[in-house]
């Protein structure tokens, strides 16, 4: 079906977003990272401008609200990224399965097959397993110790991207926004809030420079412009999000499966921990990572 190949090329480039994230975050600061990621993304999806200030008022508000948890789950998972291995991140990250089946079976109404419970019971599984590791010496850079508010941000983030999910289906299944009129505002509004989100940090910072008699930066977007990672990140961003809206609006998709295809994204993470980033106990999150999409496959082939 066209809408698990086009949910599963989103799940394949969130995975290759997550690598560029932390690229980008070696030469930049968040809110450098943020803003021009944003404001990228935005002007590539300009030419869907034709028509879009026509829809509905109402509709405007969800989308609005759509973008409000995007831009808190950035927040979140941009700056717990910097601080977790990005192969135990890729794995942490697949706990947003949970929360979108729960919010699919209570705003969506779904239902959930033998093989949906059972895929999600593989997906818990998987992530439980994660702090199963037979007990090994603590070295510095061990993934124990990682502090606690930084997975507790990631699992803000992911709850707020399952929210942003559902929204998804409900503005492509009961409205009549397009695809493309969708990623238009989603964006608009997204460069709203960054841009009040950088004023503010600003102000914020410059009160504090005041005070302490220092000049510390924090904003410098000429060195954001740069940064290659920022811009491939958009480019991605836009193509699979592309993809996602397409996915939504077949009347045949549903909220849980898509969101357990999307895990796919975790491979990629895996490997790009391995090889690029030098992690250790790749094995060990690479069967944890197998338990997982076990459940995805056992998810998506006994559909109901």
């Amino acid at each position: 079906m066209t809408w698990v190949l086009l949910v599963l090329a989103y799940g394949l480039i969130k995975g290759m977003r997550e690598v560029l994230k932390k690229k980008a975050l070696e030469k930049n600061t968040t809110l450098e990272v943020l803003f021009l990621y944003t404001l990228l993304s935005f002007i590539f999806v300009l030419p869907e401008i034709r028509g879009a200030f026509n829809e509905d008022f109402s509709t405007l508000i969800v989308v609005a609200l759509k973008s409000l948890a995007i831009f808190l789950a950035w927040i979140f998972s941009f700056n717990s990224i910097r601080f977790i291995p990005i192969s135990l991140y890729g794995i942490l990250d697949l706990s947003r399965v949970l929360f979108a089946t729960l919010f699919g079976v209570l705003v969506m109404k779904e239902t959930l097959g033998t093989g949906q419970l059972l895929g999600l019971f593989l997906v818990a599984l998987g992530l439980l397993l994660l702090k199963a590791e037979p007990h090994k010496k603590v070295e510095k850079k061990d993934d124990r110790n990682i502090p606690a508010i930084h997975v507790f941000l990631l699992f803000l983030s992911c709850m707020l991207n399952s929210v942003s999910g559902i929204l998804d289906k409900v503005l492509m299944t009961y409205t009549p926004i397009s695809d493309g009129h969708l990623q238009f505002w989603y964006m608009l509004f997204l460069v709203i809030y960054y841009s009040l989100y950088v004023v503010a940090t600003l102000i914020i910072n410059h009160k504090k420079a005041e005070q302490t008699s220092s000049a510390a930066s924090v904003f410098n977007l000429r060195s954001a412009l740069k940064n290659h990672w920022i811009w491939l990140l958009a480019v991605l961003f836009v193509i699979a999000d592309r993809c996602l809206f397409i996915a939504n609006a077949d009347p045949d998709s549903k909220v849980t499966i898509m969101t357990l295809i999307k895990q796919s994204c975790c491979f990629v993470t895996i490997i790009a921990g391995k090889f690029i980033f030098h992690e250790k106990k790749i094995l060990h999150k690479f069967l944890c990572a197998c338990i997982i999409v076990a459940g995805i496959v056992v998810s998506v082939l006994l559909r109901s």
